[in-house]
């Protein structure tokens, strides 16, 4: 009976809510991410009333900002702080969403994520799997703000989403700017499975766009072509995308979006085009997304390929404070990638 209460419930929000286009119809207003993240929050809390915030100085906004004023307007037993317990505030989450809540959990830098993973892995993604799909905990979202921020060092640098790629039962979702924040940060609050939503905090003020103040969302599992071009396919997300924008070649440029599922069919088609492919990130090159990339890409177009596939990442060392610079993928590294590869 709950089940068939909350599906209704989420199709009295559907109904109410926009599949963001390209229409310029909808009425916006230039913000930066954070801003589009607090705007999310709100909507979801607003059209919702079995939604929940919380985690470490949520309630007064978070290091970030992201929670300001919530708290305020829709009380504090909504919005509210927990211990310093990275486990306890996931597995809080898991069991408010398996009681039928939204539960969003904020885990204040991703490189802080750690402590919950056995509640990330092995409970929250096995959770509808072991019961036989009796119970779930689809409505937990984990938000945590990740990558570099020119200042962070090792404990405020990392990208981590290689780990949560690699599990059965978790979808993980990185948006590269504001509008795309706002839009599938809602779609992952309200998708029936528990999605890990990373933030790049590096954009989280130098990012300002056009963000409609409507309450919309965009599809999750599927890529997005914001560039096209003939020579090359570059495919990123979060915060590299921004490095990732190069003058001279014809580069089609692609934002994953969402890592897990990954919309596989728009990579494969752009590159049966292009027969060459980029992929950039600031995880360490070993281990990281981009390597499930290429390899998904070299079976599936191996025969189109015009030249090796190209990796530019972070280096496989801790992240560091001082030779920030030399550890990052910059915008000259990647040129020079696909110069080599165009080349080749």
């Amino acid at each position: 009976m709950r089940s068939i209460t909350m599906v209704q419930k989420l199709g009295k929000v559907l109904t109410n809510t926009r599949r963001f286009s390209s229409a310029n119809s909808i009425s916006s207003k230039p913000i930066n991410l954070f801003s589009a993240i607090n705007q999310a929050l709100d909507l979801a809390l607003d059209t919702d009333p079995r939604s929940y915030i919380f985690g470490e100085d949520v309630r007064f906004g978070g290091v970030f900002r992201c929670t300001m004023g919530l708290a305020d307007k829709y009380g504090k037993h909504r919005v509210f702080n927990t211990p310093l317990c990275e486990q306890g505030i996931v597995g809080f989450g898991i069991g408010l969403a398996a009681m039928g809540n939204r539960a969003i959990a904020e885990i204040q830098f991703a490189d802080y994520i750690f402590p919950a993973f056995d509640q990330i892995v092995n409970e929250a993604a096995k959770f509808r799997y072991r019961s036989g799909n009796q119970f779930n905990c689809g409505g937990l979202t984990v938000r945590a703000p990740y990558g570099a921020v020119g200042h962070g060092g090792h404990y405020h640098s990392q990208s981590p989403e290689a780990f949560f790629c690699h599990v059965p039962g978790l979808k993980v979702v990185i948006p590269r700017g504001p509008k795309q924040a706002k839009g599938l940060l809602l779609s992952c609050i309200r998708d029936p499975n528990p999605i890990v939503f990373f933030e790049p905090k590096w954009l989280y003020r130098l990012a300002v766009e056009e963000v409609p103040e409507d309450d919309y969302m965009f599809p999750l599992s599927q890529a997005e072509v914001i560039r096209e071009g003939s020579d090359i396919t570059l495919v990123g997300w979060g915060a590299q995308l921004q490095v990732m924008e190069q003058e001279g070649i014809s580069c089609e440029l692609i934002d994953l979006r969402t890592l897990v599922p990954w919309d596989k069919e728009t990579v494969e088609a752009s590159v049966r085009k292009t027969g060459r492919l980029l992929v950039s990130h600031e995880a360490p090159i070993t281990g990281g997304f981009g390597a499930e990339i290429s390899a998904s890409i070299v079976e599936r177009c191996f025969l189109r390929l015009e030249a090796p596939i190209a990796r530019v990442c972070g280096l496989d060392t801790p992240f560091p404070l001082v030779f920030e610079p030399f550890y990052m993928p910059t915008k000259n590294k990647i040129l020079d990638a696909i110069k080599a590869t165009v080349n080749y």
